[in-house]
């Protein structure tokens, strides 16, 4: 039964903040979709106008105990959910892999052992761990030099075949932006390269390293070229065994550093562990990569975290390749054959109409930087009501912080919220749970989107495009005006 907030109690109950006058500068530049409807309570209403958002505002929230639906608008229309769709994706991973889960990157030997030396291929074994880093592969280094081995004779290979390789999350992204690298079966460092650049006489000392707190290892597998030109800012071309990267000059000042994307993953986790194992005195061959599952003894096997603590930093930090990483490995361990993205979100789709029921969700990828993905939030408030009655998700997600009337944080507020936050230029995402002041607990969704206007930005254009800090920030006050609302209602 969907119980609807009545305008009497709205008008005797409602003490929420409205939007600041600032936000009501800019007029829409056509009118939301879907249409008000009738039974529509004003208040939620006159927030919606009150934003000026061009695009559409859809909305859901629920009592999480009855899992009555308390308010919705357009709550069945599915719009991008940007990074919320993470929270689907934590929700998938723990149901399917477990929240004790741990992935494993190994060093096999394929051949005979005798005296320390290795008659045969080394092989390091990608298990698909997302958070994998130098300092990860420093210690198998280190512990391989214990297990006995000094040489090898064979060949070194990698095995990336765990999950199919992804040349970019979305490839409609700019090509130098970290937060869309390549994925495969093996990940170091998020698949991100440190470029670092300094002023030298004339011209600039340039680095490219795989550096963490401990380690700073140099790689070929990526290169930069310093060029005289003013735009573009960079350029890619790959080659078959590097990342070869241009610069603009006159966009480097003095100096400064970035991480780019790394495209040829299981290179550069060979090429530093190389380096690695050197320090070791194990003199590697040149990287080959495999993709047939590996047979031998077993070495040196390093574990990751538990799925629960790797999940709660992907939510928290809103990693891309953890969520892509995790989501591809849940849709192999159902069995799914999966060649893409799209082949493992389609499945994470099917999961979630046979957990839940629900039709409205139809991701293209598990992060949710794709923006053809959809997701109706009365759907998603139907998964969290769901996974609220087993407690699985709301510890791992931020809590998110409402403000005053000149945007401080307010640290008392009566209404508590643990949610997972979504922003893509000019798509605005909010989701997750609320705690009124009454004690009683809903769980919403609320998208914002103006997908016309983004798909005219050019590609090149789509870090930074005009417009769209201003968009996503009347955006995000429209979110905390409702959760006010919300909270301001149960509480009367």
């Amino acid at each position: 039964m969907v119980e609807r907030i009545s305008r009497r109690l709205f008008l005797t109950g409602l003490g929420v903040s409205v939007l600041s006058g600032q936000a009501l500068a800019d007029a829409p530049l056509h009118s939301l979709r879907p249409q008000m409807r009738g039974d529509l309570p004003s208040g939620a209403e006159r927030l919606i106008e009150a934003a000026r958002l061009r695009g559409e505002v859809v909305f859901a929230v629920a009592d999480v105990e009855t899992g009555a639906q308390l308010e919705a608008f357009g709550g069945n229309q599915g719009l991008p959910p940007a990074s919320v769709g993470k929270a689907l994706t934590a929700l998938y991973a723990l149901d399917v892999l477990g929240a004790d889960h741990r992935f494993e990157t190994a060093l096999m030997a394929d051949g005979p052992i005798e005296n320390g030396v290795l008659k045969g291929d080394l092989i390091l074994v990608g298990g698909a761990d997302p958070l994998l880093d130098t300092d990860d592969l420093a210690n198998m280094a280190a512990n391989l030099r214990e297990a006995g081995i000094t040489e090898v004779r064979g060949a070194f290979k990698v095995y990336d075949g765990a999950l199919p390789y992804v040349f970019s999350i979305d490839p409609g992204q700019p090509d130098h932006l970290g937060y869309s690298p390549s994925i495969s079966g093996i990940s170091l460092n998020f698949n991100r390269v440190h470029f670092e650049w300094k002023r030298a006489g004339n011209g600039y000392d340039v680095t490219m390293d795989a550096r963490t707190a401990r380690y700073r290892p140099s790689v070929d597998t990526a290169a930069m070229r310093v060029e005289k030109r003013n735009l573009p800012i960079y350029t890619y071309q790959p080659s078959a065994r590097q990342d070869r990267w241009t610069v603009a000059r006159a966009a480097l000042g003095n100096g400064g550093a970035r991480w780019l994307p790394v495209r040829k993953p299981a290179l550069y986790a060979g090429d530093v562990f190389r380096t690695l194992a050197r320090s070791n005195g194990i003199v590697l061959g040149r990287v080959q990569i495999t993709r047939e599952t590996p047979q031998g003894q077993v070495l040196v096997v390093h574990q990751s975290d538990p799925l629960e603590s790797i999940l709660r930093g992907m939510l928290k930090y809103s990693t891309n390749i953890t969520a892509e990483m995790v989501g591809m490995a849940a849709s192999r361990a159902r069995g799914a054959d999966i060649q893409s993205l799209a082949d493992s979100a389609a499945e994470m789709n099917r999961w979630a109409n046979e957990t839940y029921g629900v039709t409205g969700i139809a991701m293209v990828d598990h992060s949710g930087l794709g923006d053809a993905s959809r997701v109706a939030p009365e759907d998603l408030v139907t998964a969290l009501v769901a996974a609220r009655k087993d407690g699985a998700l709301r510890p791992l997600l931020k809590s998110f912080a409402l403000v005053d009337s000149q945007g401080r944080p307010v640290r008392d507020h009566p209404i508590k919220v643990d949610a997972k936050t979504g922003t893509l230029n000019f798509v605005s995402g909010l989701g997750g749970f609320m705690t009124a002041p009454d004690g009683s607990e809903l769980a919403f969704a609320i998208f914002t989107a103006d997908v016309g206007h983004r798909a005219t930005i050019p590609r090149a254009l789509r870090e930074r495009p005009d417009g769209a800090r201003s968009w996503n920030r009347r955006s995000r006050k429209l979110q905390r005006a409702l959760i006010e609302r919300w909270g301001s209602l149960q509480g009367s």
